[in-house]
């Protein structure tokens, strides 16, 4: 997995996916305030990164997951990539909603899923846990047998650790964040100055509030 670690944040910074910001921090769904901003979703506009991180999918659950049966993307941000995943694999392919629509059949899993079918599912972007989880609950609850997650990227907090082992859900990223820090000093992407805020920030981001002035 180091070498691609290594490569997917090169991709990541390349395609500037990574956005700093100590003086505004960004505010995260969950209520966090945060430095840094992650946005996978522009790796989809450029076919080389795009076809890179499909085959390291690819090749995580072939290697992590020989039995899967289903590809499920959570939405809205890993449904491309889900789609393409499962077109590699041949397998069928659903995704989850955040939470079931309040219109029509009111599904939360969009797709079908025929009972005990072992489900993969695909991610693009891993930092409390929260939505992931819950997806994969929705997963649960629809029949399937959730073998595990991939994902590109982790914020790898301890909390989101430990609410995954909790939950048994087995978790593979291609990426994570000490990996990205260590390509973004050598590419000079970001400062000295900046490298210590994210370090900060990082030993408790629930409580971080942004710079002091």
């Amino acid at each position: 997995m180091e070498n691609i670690e290594k490569t997917v944040a090169q991709h990541l910074l390349k395609v500037k996916a990574v956005k700093l910001n100590a003086e505004e921090p960004f505010t995260w769904a969950s209520g966090w305030k945060s430095p840094i901003y992650c946005d996978n979703r522009k790796l989809l506009t450029y076919p080389e990164e795009r076809k890179y991180i499909t085959d390291a999918f690819v090749r995580v659950i072939g290697d992590a997951f020989k039995d899967v049966d289903v590809i499920a993307g959570v939405a809205t941000g890993a449904i491309a990539w889900g789609i393409m995943v499962a077109e590699v694999l041949k397998k069928p392919f659903v995704y989850v909603r955040p939470k079931p629509k309040d219109h029509g059949t009111q599904s939360q899993v969009e797709g079908t899923i025929e009972p005990n079918q072992r489900i993969v599912v695909v991610e693009d972007l891993v930092s409390t846990g929260a939505s992931s989880l819950s997806a994969c609950e929705a997963l649960r609850k629809s029949g399937g047998i959730i073998l595990g997650m991939v994902a590109i990227f982790s914020y790898n907090f301890p909390l989101s650790r430990r609410e995954f082992e909790y939950k048994d859900i087995e978790l593979h990223t291609l990426c994570q964040y000490d990996s990205l820090l260590e390509e973004a000093v050598k590419e000079d992407y970001i400062s000295k100055n900046h490298l210590e805020i994210l370090k900060e920030w990082r030993l408790n981001p629930s409580a971080w509030t942004g710079i002091v002035r």
